[in-house]
């Protein structure tokens, strides 16, 4: 079963709905997803549907990824890659994730527990009548409240509590959560009271926290409270790696090349009603470069569709500055008319007028700072006109293509009668300056010393990694090694050559992806994939054999040697002159052996 699913699945696609892959040559590569990194060294063999990261050496087939990416057993990813190819299982897997500690397992069932009775409380009582009432208002149907399991947090402050207490929750479990205060005196209260709220998941959607919105009745006013609440920082939230929707709208994202980033949870729901559903939202917080390291692992390209009002313009320069220092993702703004937010248009204007907006009213980001930068200035005004043209100026100084740039010149010459060449000039000046700065600031970051992350390989082991590369892909050549007993340097490239002879013993033909399987150590799978991602020749020769070989067997001789030399040493100065005659005696014999060799 293991075998059927795995031959039936492209790694590729599946690895695909997580990772942004570009093809490159006869692989594909993209930004790895187990650390961070700028530059792509994550690579996917298609023909051997294996992965590989060249930065922190992770690699294994379509089942290790999934394992690894998602801390699920070695049966639940079978599972997964079979629900995803829609092939039926004759078993039952269970769908707990053993590589997760049982103290985060029952952290995830109190939060997604806790997710079901907010839910429950806002679409089935009294209680949540008000807050339910409140979600209609802003547009918000019943399947969309569902679909995401919005709730409510009554204003009883022990409501939770009593819950946990019921479920014997144990107190440190309940402080652990983020869910519960502690008193003074050691009783807990619950954090969230009187709030809409939001379930905020993981890329796998599993509930790891909240945000609460205040909902202000006649019965609470919420005079000195917060408008948004968040879970606090606990070992399965982290607000720095978390972006609303995210888990929905990933496969969506990857599928249409671009996520639109909204400033608001409400938006993002807003979007998803009128069909848009490559909306994501951070959490009320300026991008991360977390957040940003999980957009570009999907797609290179984000339209930012903040509110239209002068705060969500003041964020979307903000994002713009961030997304330019921190990523290469290719940018769009769009800006909401009437200074409206997405929601607020939404409701006002109807789905239609929603889409065509996102769709249709994208500027570039020199576009929306040209206007952005006229707020608050009066350019008739000589002195503001100046610090105008100064501020976008340097924008422009930033913008990477000429036709761009060309185009901006033209539309500033023709809005403030200038010559094109005199701005041209300018222009070249800033950028001077910005060259000049930046190699001082290069000049003094003292250099960081990079510790390789593999060991060099010895010329021996490179002819032992390139003998079993050949033996994986020709059968003549790893019955030749095994017939003759041909023996290693390095005991694990004996031991890898063993398991090879003893699995193809078994399956006939040789199947990386599925070797991968067969091998249990995570030493040895590690091994076989660095030795598979070896450039070799199609196919090998008898001289090259022959070569490889010779380098094995001469540098054991020759270790063989230098040992028999250090016990004839030993010997002398214990005066064995019997032990050193005979230990003289082989070494010639060696020393005629390697010659030989």
């Amino acid at each position: 079963m293991i075998d059927e699913v795995r031959e039936k699945t492209n790694i590729v696609e599946v690895i695909g709905q997580y990772v942004q892959l570009k093809k490159s040559g006869k692989n594909y590569l993209g930004l790895c997803p187990f650390h961070e990194e700028k530059t792509p060294s994550f690579s996917v063999a298609e023909d051997k549907q294996i992965f590989h990261c060249f930065g922190c050496g992770k690699g294994g087939n379509v089942y290790t990824f999934l394992q690894e990416l998602e801390g699920i057993s070695f049966p639940e990813a079978v599972k997964k890659v079979a629900d995803m190819e829609q092939i039926p299982l004759s078993i039952e897997i269970s769908s707990e994730p053993v590589n997760q500690t049982s103290g985060q397992q029952q952290l995830i069932a109190l939060h997604e527990r806790t997710r079901d009775l907010y839910h429950h409380l806002l679409m089935n009582t009294k209680v949540g009548e008000e807050a339910l009432a409140y979600l209609h208002g802003r547009g918000l149907s019943d399947e969309l409240i569902s679909e995401f399991k919005l709730g409510f947090a009554p204003s009883q402050r022990d409501f939770l509590v009593q819950i946990a207490q019921q479920d014997k929750v144990t107190a440190e479990l309940m402080e652990r959560s983020g869910l519960f205060i502690r008193r003074e005196d050691g009783s807990f209260s619950d954090r969230f009271y009187q709030r809409v709220m939001f379930p905020l998941n993981d890329f796998r959607g599993k509930t790891i926290g909240f945000s609460g919105r205040l909902l202000k009745t006649k019965d609470f006013p919420g005079k000195d409270q917060p408008k948004y609440l968040n879970s606090p920082e606990t070992e399965l939230f982290n607000k720095r790696q978390v972006l609303f929707n995210f888990d929905k709208a990933r496969n969506e994202i990857r599928k249409q090349g671009e996520a639109i980033l909204f400033e608001g949870f409400m938006d993002v729901l807003a979007a998803w009603q009128a069909d848009i559903k490559i909306g994501i939202a951070s959490m009320g917080t300026s991008l991360t470069e977390q957040q940003i390291a999980a957009i570009e692992r999907i797609t290179g390209q984000i339209v930012i569709a903040y509110d239209g009002d002068d705060p969500g313009q003041a964020a979307t320069d903000r994002a713009l500055m961030v997304l330019a220092e921190h990523s290469r993702l290719n940018l769009t703004t769009v800006t909401v008319p009437e200074k409206l937010d997405p929601d607020e248009y939404l409701r006002k204007y109807g789905v239609t007028e929603l889409q065509n907006l996102l769709q249709h009213g994208r500027q570039t980001p020199f576009a929306f700072k040209m206007s952005y930068r006229k707020k608050g200035l009066n350019l008739e005004n000589e002195a503001d006109r100046l610090n105008y043209l100064e501020a976008v100026m340097q924008d422009l100084a930033k913008v990477q293509s000429p036709v761009e740039q060309d185009l901006y010149l033209g539309q500033l010459s023709n809005e403030f009668h200038l010559t094109r060449e005199s701005l041209k000039q300018q222009l070249q000046m800033i950028r001077q300056t910005l060259r000049t700065t930046r190699r001082q600031q290069q000049r003094s970051i003292e250099p960081i010393p990079v510790q390789s992350v593999k060991k060099s390989l010895t010329k021996e082991e490179k002819a032992e990694r390139m003998l079993l590369y050949r033996s994986m892909n020709e059968a003549s050549i790893r019955e030749q090694l095994v017939q003759t007993e041909f023996q290693f340097i390095h005991d694990q490239y004996q031991e890898l050559l063993l398991y090879l002879d003893s699995y193809m013993m078994v399956h006939g033909n040789f199947v990386l992806a599925d070797f991968l399987n067969y091998l249990k150590e995570n030493e040895m799978k590690q091994l076989a994939i660095d030795i598979s991602m070896i450039s070799m020749s199609a196919d090998s020769n008898e001289q090259e054999i022959y070569d490889l070989m010779r380098v094995i067997s001469q540098s054991g001789i020759a270790e063989e040697i230098k040992q028999r030399q250090k016990e004839q040493l030993e010997a002398r100065k214990s005066g064995n002159q019997q032990r050193e005659l005979e230990l003289t005696v082989q070494i010639i014999e060696l020393t005629k052996r390697l010659k030989q060799a």
